[in-house]
């Protein structure tokens, strides 16, 4: 995974229900990640230091 990537939740993680789509802004270390999530309507719910084990890629960004 690496920025700009569409991912999504696995488990539940702080306020954001598992399945929910976010966007990969931030790579760290490859173990944990900046992610936009948002809701259906496209609106941000929150941006989180996310780890990588509970993401699951959905789409890749090709630059």
């Amino acid at each position: 995974m690496k920025e700009l990537d569409v991912v999504r939740l696995k488990a539940n993680y702080k306020d954001i229900a598992a399945g929910t789509l976010g966007t990969i802004v931030l790579e760290y270390d490859g173990n944990y990640f900046e992610v936009e999530f948002v809701d259906t309507e496209g609106d941000t719910l929150d941006v989180l230091t996310t780890p990588a084990n509970i993401l699951e890629l959905v789409s890749t960004y090709n630059y």
